[in-house]
């Protein structure tokens, strides 16, 4: 037994996971799943493990926060199952697995002897989900790709311009996040085909399909043979005025998604003459007049500060919010209240916390066993689960085969 098979709590539990991944979107998937109960095995690369330790800053007490962010409730088995005898002991860790979880470069578990056929004939009852960056078919299905790349192929980047027009990607992992959201969905559905077939299913999603499914409107309307779309910054193509506004000391991002928010502002900001202006009368105007339209709410919002407009706004039921730096977030009272950071503690980052899963049960959160692993921390127990004496483990650490790297001081 290893220590995450012993956790006893979600509705996953009793179901293995093996996760061959590295980055974010597999190790995404894995962390998910663990939250939900399942025992999820790590394979990371001896001596060096996943990508994602060695991304810094941000980091705690030499610990990477991207790693430590998304690899919680999971055991770390240090493996090169490119020998002989690390493919044995991978091939009997499929064996005992319910779920196989990778998003490695395009058929490198292929060339590692593990492709779609060898792990049918292993297991026929694995459910196998691949994240690939461009999807398995097609003239880029081989190339390798990162979240960023993806953003600018697909169309996101040219989306969202800086003040000199420069393109601009999303500083977030929005394509990695979103595909593991897809590979969650996929592996639940294929839960329930075994159930119902008794065999596992291949499940792919890919960073290209989900960028595409993000940008459906977009899309069709493209394909539809509309104009091609000018970069709007935080505005939206549909609803003026939406996006940030200046005011004294700082910005407001409003919404006035039908014409009644919009009235309703006008009236807010003693602003009614604007309502029977040419241009201004309907969204379908003011869409037609954006330009004018922004300018002239900046030139209201700017007379006010912060806190007298979202006073003003609110009480008059206009969706509105001052636009906050991240750093403000972890003492924000409605972060606070929805319990959304959670201390836990780990052997070397003193002040580690954890962002909860993003769900509630009954009005709980999923219980977390664990911190993110030290590299190697659980590989004899993992080995010893699978079956191997204590020469044979011997025999495998000897070898290089597999390690444990770090090792935690407290036993």
């Amino acid at each position: 037994m290893t220590a995450m098979s012993q956790a006893g709590f979600g509705s996953l539990r009793g179901l293995r996971v093996v996760e061959i991944s590295t980055s974010v979107a597999g190790p995404l998937v894995g962390e998910i799943l663990g939250d939900l109960g399942a025992e999820v095995i790590k394979v990371e690369q001896v001596g060096k493990g996943d990508d994602t330790r060695g991304w810094a800053p941000p980091s705690m007490d030499g610990e990477s926060i991207t790693f430590m962010s998304l690899n919680r409730n999971k055991a770390s088995l240090e493996l090169d199952y490119k020998t002989p005898q690390g493919s044995e002991v991978l091939a009997r860790l499929l064996e005992s697995a319910d779920i196989l979880v990778q998003n490695l470069r395009p058929k490198a578990l292929a060339k590692a002897g593990f492709g779609k056929e060898r792990l049918e004939e292993l297991n026929p009852r694995l459910i196998y989900c691949e994240i690939t960056g461009f999807g398995r078919t097609g003239p880029k299905s081989s190339d390798a790709a990162y979240d960023p790349l993806l953003q600018a192929y697909s169309g996101i980047v040219s989306m969202v311009p800086t003040a000199d027009g420069s393109p601009v990607r999303v500083p977030l992992s929005i394509l990695d996040r979103g595909s593991a959201m897809w590979a969650v969905i996929g592996i639940f559905d294929a839960l329930r085909r075994r159930d119902q077939t008794g065999r596992g299913t291949h499940v792919e999603t890919s960073l290209l399909q989900t960028a595409m499914s993000w940008l459906s409107v977009q899309l069709l309307s493209a394909a539809a043979g509309h104009e091609k779309r000018k970069p709007l910054g935080s505005g939206h193509d549909g609803v003026v005025p939406y996006g940030a506004f200046p005011v004294s000391d700082g910005y407001i991002f409003l919404s006035a998604g039908n014409q009644a928010i919009w009235e309703r502002f006008l009236g807010a900001t003693d602003e009614l003459r604007l309502q029977d202006r040419e241009g201004f009368r309907s969204n379908l105007e003011r869409a037609a007049n954006r330009e004018l339209v922004e300018a002239t709410v900046s030139d209201v919002t700017r007379k006010y500060a912060m806190t007298d407009l979202i006073a003003l706004l609110e009480a008059a039921r206009v969706p509105c919010s001052p636009v906050q730096h991240v750093e403000d977030m972890p003492g924000d009272p409605q972060v606070q209240a929805l319990g959304i950071l959670e201390p836990m503690p780990h052997p070397i980052a003193t002040q580690h916390q954890i962002v909860n899963l993003p769900l509630t049960f009954n009005g709980d959160h999923a219980r977390h066993q664990r911190c993110a692993p030290l590299l190697g921390e659980d590989t004899e127990s993992v080995l010893a689960s699978l079956g191997y004496g204590a020469d044979r483990i011997a025999e495998f650490f000897s070898t290089g085969v597999v390690a444990h790297t770090q090792q935690r001081q407290d036993g």
